[in-house]
Order: structure tokens, then C-alpha cells, then sequence
């Protein structure tokens, strides 16, 4: 019996894992999208919900999910500014990946 063995492509630029990486590798992007999950998040329950994360880094990670089309971003004018972030269609698609990180985690880390 013949054993077959499965061959990769080069990771290369055209590497699907690589530009899956390239939207999804920040420290903290996968945080963000299991926090907002189906719903909708204000800035401040976002860094309430990512304990550990800096203004900054969450300012930084939530621009760069809205500039790949992960997360859509809405401002209300009034004051105090309101600012509401929802998953968009690309980004509900990375929710069964981040489920299956958590259900990993649950059965082997925690």
C-alpha cells in the first residue's frame, strides 16, 4: 500500500496561508473579533472586554481591521463621540476560525 503524502506550495506572495495571515496575525486581532463577534461594540466596552491591551495598540488594531474590511466602523455626530464597531461579511467569515482557537484552547491550554 502506497503511502501518499500530501506537497505544499511555497509560501510564497501568493501563499493563501500567508495573506490569511497578513489580515488575521496581529497580537490582539483575534481578541478583537471574538469580542465583537456577532455584535456590535462601543471603543469603550472593547477595551474593557481585551484586558491588557493599550489605547493605543486597540486604536491601532481596530484601524487596521477596518482598512482590511474585517470590522466596519460607524461615528455618530454628537458629543461625547459615539463610535460603533460590527463584524462586516468578511469578518464573520474569520468566526469559525476564532471558535475553533477557543475550543482548542478549552480543551488543551486552560
Amino acid at each position: 500500500m502506497e503511502k501518499k503524502t500530501k506537497i505544499n506550495s511555497p509560501c510564497d506572495e501568493r501563499c493563501p496561508v500567508r495573506a490569511s495571515l497578513s489580515l488575521l496575525s496581529g497580537k490582539w486581532t483575534l481578541m478583537i473579533l471574538f469580542q465583537i463577534n456577532n455584535g456590535v461594540m462601543r471603543y469603550g466596552e472593547l477595551k474593557r472586554a481585551v484586558t491588557g491591551i493599550s489605547e493605543k495598540m486597540l486604536i491601532q488594531e481596530l484601524n487596521m481591521l477596518v482598512e482590511n474590511k474585517l470590522v466596519s466602523k460607524k461615528v455618530y455626530p454628537q458629543i461625547p463621540p459615539k463610535v460603533e464597531y460590527r463584524l462586516t461579511e468578511l469578518g464573520l467569515k474569520t468566526l469559525p476560525i476564532v471558535d475553533q482557537l477557543a475550543q482548542f484552547g478549552l480543551e488543551n491550554l486552560v
